[in-house]
């Protein structure tokens, strides 16, 4: 089995850093494993078209890498998708629209084998993790799925109101607030940066850092790393496929233009 990276970080204390893909190409996996700064990659699944073969590939991509892989899940498929991700090479997962400690102990369970020990709802499979007929249903298969880590999003107003019991949640790992979400939550859509919405965020991680968790905050830029560092936060993850890509086309899109002189066509 594979040793999974990210979560000898997390248990060694030590910073990580991450970047967003809604990309299935796995070349783009490597082009970041190339640059070796970075820990892992999240694969946004909860915005991004994807079939079973491109996590398949990008579980293969991962290995190539040298980076562990994170999958983004949205609600009602915790199960499914956390189980074939896992299946495929992913050693991370991260649940969305997390409202209440039974959809905490959902996410961890997704994640877990089905032994008295880890009361998790992974059966024996025959996927890329236990190289299909290998190790499924070994000890070290269990001892892996043990080591994935689970991350949840604090993005709704029924996840703040019960926060410290849903993050006392046993096999919680890392939390993520999500601004966007939670101010439309509140009645605030798009005013994330509202101080109600600031409060919100700090509470999440200073909870989470009381509990033991391990709080990672997403920004596009090192800069606006520095208020998150003297939180104590020490996990970020940065900027995403899409957003790089846009940026570059406004921005130099724009530039060339007024140089032609001429007007956007469309």
């Amino acid at each position: 089995m594979r040793k999974n990276r990210f979560r000898e970080l997390l248990n060694a204390g030590q910073p990580t850093l991450g970047t967003h893909i809604l990309s299935c190409w796995p070349t783009v996996v490597e082009l970041v494993g190339q640059t070796g700064l970075y820990d892992y990659i999240e694969f946004s699944a909860e915005y991004a078209p994807f079939d079973l073969h491109d996590l398949d590939n990008l579980g293969r991509a991962f290995e190539v890498a040298w980076l562990a892989g994170m999958i983004k899940i949205e609600q009602t498929q915790y199960l499914h998708q956390a189980m074939r991700a896992i299946g495929s090479g992913f050693q991370s997962v991260l649940c969305a629209d997390i409202r209440s400690t039974e959809d905490a102990a959902t996410a961890v369970r997704a994640a877990r084998a089905e032994t008295p020990g880890s009361r998790g709802l992974h059966g024996v499979g025959m996927r890329r993790d236990v190289g299909v007929v290998r190790e499924g249903g070994s000890p070290a298969y269990v001892s892996a799925l043990d080591e994935v880590v689970v991350a949840i999003m604090i993005e709704k107003r029924e996840c703040l109101d019960d926060l410290d019991a849903i993050l006392s949640t046993k096999g919680i790992d890392m939390t993520q607030f999500g601004p966007a979400d939670y101010a439309m939550s509140i009645g605030l859509p798009g005013q994330w940066s509202h101080p109600e919405v600031r409060r919100a965020e700090r509470t999440a991680i200073e909870t989470s850092l009381k509990k033991g968790l391990h709080p990672r905050v997403e920004i596009n830029e090192p800069s606006e790393a520095a208020p998150y560092l003297e939180m104590g936060v020490k996990h970020f993850c940065m900027h995403s496929d899409v957003g790089i890509l846009h940026d570059w086309w406004r921005d130099n899109g724009k530039r060339l233009r007024e140089v032609l002189g001429g007007e956007r066509r469309g």
